[in-house]
């Protein structure tokens, strides 16, 4: 039987992906409540600061691009360029400000029910990210974030909430946004906050612990969203932009192959539905030890994860012996001297695209989706435009590169392109670094008419999707 496959699927989800806490602003309106996003007003680089201290620091998650006011202009847009498919969360304390209430928001619960309904006037299929750094600070305070396990119980009323709601507009679902990175900043992936000189061995027990009940809350979400909604498709998502040895040293390649498998650790959990054996020295040679209750481990396997969504922006090398800094865009060290390098520093790789598909793909057999990938660029706004070749070049070599894993017998959901509006950077909460195809006239204190602008990128775009792909 020919399997062989050259061309995109014609139901290739083409679109782009935001994320509530650095979009929509209206950081107080209608009840919502303080989220974990909005304490980091340098982004989620930088240290958590608690609760927002105007005199002290600006805060630009609290209006950024005002999108819960003008998602119906940008919403447009979107459809303008086609798009089948659009990311955005569910603000967690918007329709749980505090978290732990019994009863939902109900004027948090209509912006969505709003937003989803623009969506699918123009037939772009919502895909919602359930927890994208956003929980309600409350939790973190008062029980201590997901190392409390009432933590499930929240998350699973918060769910229930929504499935009901949204059963007939949102087919497409992920629990938790870039899960793996606990492992390197369990302060924003899980509001896990550590003591200033907490030793290895405690840090790392609180975020196996953490990531436990996070595993345990993302399966009984997978029942719960099949309980409800009958065609619904739940996956998880991780941040995998990855990692090459700098030589053919086998003490490189094996530490690298070691770095990787930390990450790919929380897929094996969620896709595979078993801890890997792997993992256990890990927790031995640390004194890790992880509390569990008899039925996890059983609803871990049952319930797996659909799909595996992930974020690839870049990659990086690792040497022997020397150890590895991590941000949001994966591991670095030394850079790589093949490739050329973004305005902030990321190494620009479309052919480890291609290798993270076909890695991914291999590793799992089941549908793969990159839901964020793009270029962050100091764009220069001219006569109402932005002559953003170096994002035209970046999407198309990436697209190829995908098209390329395509042929390799990969089985692609989807392509969403990170940013498809300039909204506030989650690592350094700046919005000078820009990703969109779409130009936001605000600045890094938040000055700015607000208006939106089209970039040369757009119509790129626009044209890739009118084709499905023919005119990469």
């Amino acid at each position: 039987m020919n399997k062989y496959k050259d061309e995109f699927d014609k139901d290739f989800l083409w679109g782009g992906a935001i994320a509530a806490n650095q979009a929509e602003g209206a950081w107080d309106e209608n009840g919502k409540g303080l989220d974990l996003a909005s304490c980091f007003p340098k982004g989620l680089h930088h240290k958590f600061r608690g609760r927002p201290n105007e005199e002290e620091y600006y805060y630009p998650q609290k209006e950024a691009i005002d999108f819960y006011h003008r998602y119906k202009e940008d919403v447009k847009l979107f459809a303008e360029m086609g798009f089948k498919c659009f990311r955005t969360s569910i603000a967690w304390t918007r329709i749980f400000p505090k978290g732990d209430e019994l009863e939902p928001n109900e004027k948090g619960l209509q912006f969505y029910d709003d937003l989803f309904d623009e969506l699918l006037k123009y037939n772009i299929q919502p895909l919602v990210t359930i927890s994208h750094y956003e929980m309600p600070v409350h939790l973190v305070e008062k029980y201590g974030s997901w190392l409390n396990r009432d933590l499930i119980v929240f998350f699973e009323r918060f769910c229930n909430v929504i499935f009901n709601r949204y059963k007939d507009k949102v087919k497409y679902w992920i629990t938790f946004n870039e899960i793996n990175n606990m492992r390197r900043n369990a302060d924003y992936a899980a509001g896990v906050i550590f003591d200033e000189n907490e030793s290895k061995k405690s840090r790392q027990t609180k975020i196996y612990q953490a990531a436990h009940n996070m595993f345990v809350a993302s399966a009984k979400a997978n029942k719960m969203c099949h309980e409800i909604i009958d065609d619904a498709i739940i996956g998880c998502m991780l941040s995998l932009s990855n990692i090459y040895p700098a030589n053919c040293d086998p003490v490189a390649v094996f530490e690298t192959m070691d770095i990787r498998r930390k990450s790919l650790f929380y897929s094996d959990v969620m896709i595979r539905g078993e801890y890997p054996n792997y993992i256990f020295r890990l927790w031995k040679e640390n004194g890790v030890e992880v509390k569990m209750e008899e039925e996890d481990l059983e609803i871990i396997k049952n319930y797996p994860s659909e799909y595996l969504a992930f974020s690839y922006y870049r990659t990086s090398i690792h040497e022997a012996g020397v150890p590895s800094f991590f941000d949001t865009g994966g591991e670095y060290s030394k850079q790589n001297p093949y490739l050329k390098v973004s305005d902030w520093g990321w190494q620009i790789d479309p052919m480890g695209f291609r290798y993270t598909l076909n890695e991914l793909w291999d590793r799992y057999q089941v549908p793969i989706f990159p839901v964020e990938n793009g270029l962050g660029a100091n764009d220069e706004l001219v006569n109402g435009t932005v002559e953003d070749d170096y994002r035209v070049e970046y999407l198309k070599d990436h697209l190829k590169a995908l098209k390329e894993a395509i042929k390799d017998g990969c089985n692609i959901m989807g392509y969403l392109y990170w940013g498809p509006i300039d909204i506030v950077s989650a690592g350094t909460g700046e919005m000078k670094k820009r990703y969109g195809f779409i130009y936001v006239d605000k600045d890094n204190l938040g000055n700015g008419t607000l208006k939106r602008y089209k970039k040369k990128s757009f119509d790129y775009y626009k044209e890739v999707i009118a084709t499905n792909g023919k005119n990469i």
